[in-house]
């Protein structure tokens, strides 16, 4: 893992400061002496990470806006003026994308274009990591990970959105931000992919973690919509720890690192949704699996998987937890955020990943 301690000081903007990786970036950068300034919506619930661990009152500025209020984001960018992005802020759900497609596609698309304009915009803003998604390829199935010179796609309009967005962002990159012209525009812009995200203080509605500790909690068995669906699983702090290595060897070299990247788990860590929900159901103690899949129901991809060999070789990123200990410190976030400091318990679950 490279030096993190290049982001001291350092003003950094993340879009989507309350969502989930959001909160979790916001700390870790906090941690490291980073001038953290958040623009995004309201949070989803009272328990979210963001709200239990009271990072807003701590981080350099937290602004509450839509990514389409243009002249809220501009402000923003004018005010604060940061050396790094960390474009977050998104539709993330593939359900509600299909009740919202219009919505979704206006976040998703146009929200990350104006982001972008803004990067292209501010002289101070140096290096713009921008957070699309592993359904951004076009899923025929494989039983391999997808590269990262592989076809954009998307059944879904969340997963089509950003196939859009990946679109978008390589189309401003060589219009506007192109590396053989960084002497005249200064930018370093990047976009990354990750698998299914998992860890303390989600709770979203239709991810398996949240739909599993909402029921253990209310003692009701966990309802388990497409159990034999394969993902990448993953902790939280492994893409976000991807994306901070990328951001740095960008300030440091910022023209041999602005392209796509993968982040995701090992090989290992790539099973069905209905392993995920037994491992949190015997690290909780308890708990009844319920399969109550619909043959009609909406479409979701059932296998995906991403091939992280550019990262691991090129970054010399690489995963750390394997899909035991990923669901062990994920449980062990919700055992234990009601009785204690969430702040004090994501730092420690921090310095147990980097140590």
């Amino acid at each position: 893992m490279v030096d993190f301690s290049i982001f001291k000081d350092k003003t950094i903007l993340i879009t989507g400061h309350t969502g989930f990786k959001g909160s979790w970036l916001s700390i870790w950068l906090h941690s490291l002496g980073a001038k953290v300034v958040g623009y995004g919506l309201d949070p989803y619930s009272e328990r979210d990470n963001f709200v239990l661990s009271e990072i807003g009152s701590k981080i350099e500025a937290d602004v509450r806006g839509d990514l389409n209020e243009v002249s809220k984001l501009h402000a923003v960018f004018e005010t604060y003026r940061p050396e790094i992005v960390f474009h977050l802020a998104a539709q993330p759900l593939v359900r509600l994308s299909y009740e919202c497609p219009v919505e979704t596609y206006a976040t998703n698309v146009m929200g990350t274009i104006r982001v972008m304009e803004e990067v292209r915009r501010c002289s101070q803003t140096r290096v713009a990591v921008m957070i699309t998604t592993d359904k951004c390829y076009e899923n025929r199935e494989q039983l391999w990970g997808y590269r990262e010179d592989e076809a954009m796609g998307g059944y879904d309009p969340y997963s089509s959105s950003k196939g859009a967005v990946e679109l978008a962002i390589a189309s401003w990159r060589r219009s506007f931000m192109n590396p053989v012209d960084y002497a005249r525009h200064g930018k370093s812009i990047a976009s990354v992919r990750a698998g299914n995200v998992v860890g303390g203080g989600d709770w979203a509605l239709d991810r398996i973690i949240p739909d599993c500790i909402r029921a253990l909690e209310a003692e009701r068995p966990i309802e388990i919509r497409s159990p034999q669906a394969v993902r990448p699983w993953q902790h939280v702090l492994e893409p976000l720890g991807g994306y901070m290595t990328l951001a740095a060897k960008m300030l440091e070299e910022p023209t041999e690192y602005c392209e796509g990247w993968n982040f995701g788990p090992t090989m290992e860590s790539i099973v069905p949704v209905w392993e995920i929900a037994s491992l949190v159901r015997d690290n909780y103690g308890r708990g009844e699996l319920k399969d109550v899949s619909d043959p009609g129901a909406l479409h979701e991809a059932k296998l995906l998987a991403l091939d992280i060999s550019k990262a691991r070789f090129r970054l010399g990123w690489t995963p750390r937890w394997d899909i035991r200990t990923t669901i062990a410190k994920t449980v062990e976030w919700y055992a234990r955020y009601r009785t204690e400091n969430v702040l004090q318990l994501c730092q420690e679950q921090i310095k147990s990943y980097v140590g």
